[in-house]
């Protein structure tokens, strides 16, 4: 049996939700998919992959043979994705006979095999946005102060706390209150979906360098305009002090 909507089944562990939004890609600067009822697959606990009904795909489809088999989702067959003037080998699946009832009449397309993807007309980055994720960026004149190797790297009361669904809350302090004399910058950078692109200080502190323990971002997404020029430390592996009190260290994978 196949799942109902916006509830995983039992059995195949998957959730499926048919989403609400206009969402298109882009291969070669022409249209892949252009959908009204794209659906939102949970592929893993973290954020869903889009799935499209086949009808929505505008771009040609070229059997390529079997796909990758899931678990929970089945045997599949991979096609790649023609538009004029650029191909993708392998960028679409289709599970014509999963056992996730709804997935069946659906085409999956790698998103890093596409171009670019729209929501409306807004550009999404790095994955899909979960509809059940939520960031919140408020204003706090709680006192932080921020310890590494027992130095004192930053202290503020001007912060901005940033709550991110399934995360622990960060600390966004000023520049000015960051003892930016110890911060050196790497080339690490990570992507959300949320707030944009991030680049990465290590700390000298203790007599060593810690590598990658805060960031930034300089030219956020909208959603995390409010942090843009400040930074941030892994709550995981440095310790914060707020109002005086040195918070426990969370367990994420970060740590």
């Amino acid at each position: 049996m196949g799942t109902q909507q916006g509830s995983p089944s039992a059995k195949t562990r998957v959730r499926v939700e048919q989403g609400v939004k206009r969402v298109r890609a882009y291969l070669g600067g022409r249209v892949v998919v252009d959908s009204l009822r794209s659906h939102f697959v949970w592929e893993n606990p973290s954020y869903p992959t889009y799935y499209f009904p086949l009808e929505d795909v505008r771009a040609e489809l070229v059997h390529d043979g079997p796909g990758k088999r899931s678990p929970s989702r089945g045997d599949s067959t991979a096609y790649t994705v023609k538009v004029d003037g650029a191909d993708a080998p392998g960028a679409a699946l289709r599970y014509e006979d999963s056992p996730v009832e709804e997935l069946r009449g659906l085409v999956r397309l790698d998103w890093n095999a596409m171009d670019s993807w729209f929501e409306e007309d807004e550009e999404v980055f790095v994955h899909p946005r979960s509809p059940y994720t939520r960031v919140d960026i408020l204003p706090s004149s709680r006192h932080i102060r921020v310890e590494v190797a027992g130095v004192t790297v930053a202290e503020s009361s001007n912060a901005r706390l940033l709550f991110e669904t399934g995360l622990p809350v960060r600390y966004y302090l000023p520049k000015p209150d960051v003892r930016m004399d110890l911060l050196e910058a790497t080339e690490t950078t990570t992507g959300c979906p949320y707030k944009g692109w991030a680049h990465y200080w290590a700390i000298r502190a203790g007599g060593d360098v810690h590598p990658d323990l805060a960031w930034g971002y300089s030219s956020p997404l909208p959603e995390g305009e409010r942090v843009g020029g400040m930074v941030c430390f892994y709550n995981e592996k440095v310790d914060i002090y707020v109002d005086g009190v040195r918070e426990e260290r969370p367990k994420t994978k970060f740590s």
